[in-house]
């Protein structure tokens, strides 16, 4: 494998030295690069999003995978889709290495055993129709590696989210998407520019597939969960809008029926 970028020198030198407008500075114009970075993967996250959908309309499920930073991103996404699209607990699922008290505290060594991947995806019956994405910023986590392998041998659609060329991780998934965000501010905290970079490809990838399962109407979130006030605000508004109706009205309407969709569909 070719070196690893996530882990070379940093640009910038005597952090300590630097005065808060500067790092500060500094760390904004290294992040201003990610969006560009990804901007040349976008029609490898195009074709993993097509297929994640085709499998989804089958029944499938989308896994995520990730040990440390890359695992809470993954957890992070996947448990937000049920409140925004309204879809059901487990259609998404991130897993870290670890187990869920990973997600608070460091396990040690967590990602370097190559069999608990697969087992933890086990305990989730994983069959041919589900998609499991590792997200890696180094591209060679083990317990990535492992994992995406078996799924190769049995059948999954495997993919991954990497910030190194030339990785492992990119060799053993069937659809790769490598993010080279080059060095980081801290040397080696791939916390930072690696990690937005696989918060942005993974808010496309779940948004996308969202979007194109018809989970969003227009521009709105109409099956969001109205989980707080703000929400039943923002869902009572969106009904006013679709049924030409006073607030009271449309309040009533949502509270009655639970989500903005099912309300607007009522008056059909």
């Amino acid at each position: 494998m070719s070196s690893k970028t996530t882990e070379s020198d940093s640009k910038y030198n005597h952090l300590e030295q630097m005065e808060i407008s500067e790092l500060i500075a500094s760390i904004n114009a290294e992040d201003k690069t990610v969006p560009l970075a990804i901007e040349k993967e976008l029609e490898s996250i195009e074709t993993l999003v097509g297929v994640i959908v085709s499998k989804m309309e089958q029944g499938g499920r989308l896994f995520y995978m990730g040990a440390g930073t890359s695992g809470r991103l993954g957890v992070v996404d996947a448990s937000e889709c049920p409140p925004t699209f309204g879809v059901e607990h487990g259609l998404v699922i991130g897993l870290i290495a670890g187990g869920d008290s990973a997600m608070w505290k460091a396990v040690e060594f967590a990602e370097d055993d190559t069999e608990q991947g697969w087992k933890d995806l086990q305990n989730h019956n994983v069959n041919d129709k589900d998609v499991v994405i590792g997200i890696a910023a180094s591209g060679t986590t083990p317990y990535i590696i492992g994992a995406l392998e078996m799924c190769n041998k049995n059948g999954l659609v495997t993919a991954c989210i990497v910030c190194n060329s030339d990785s492992t991780v990119a060799k053993v998934a069937k659809y790769p998407i490598e993010v080279i965000v080059g060095s980081e501010f801290v040397t080696g905290s791939t916390r930072m520019k690696s990690g937005t970079a696989q918060k942005l490809v993974l808010n496309m990838i779940s948004t996308a597939v969202m979007i194109k399962l018809g989970r969003v109407i227009g521009n709105k979130m109409v099956d969001m969960q109205l989980s707080n006030n703000k929400l039943v605000d923002r869902g009572t508004k969106m009904v006013m809008s679709q049924l030409n109706l006073g607030y009271e009205k449309a309040n009533e309407l949502l509270l009655k029926y639970g989500s903005v969709r099912k309300s607007v569909d009522s008056q059909k």
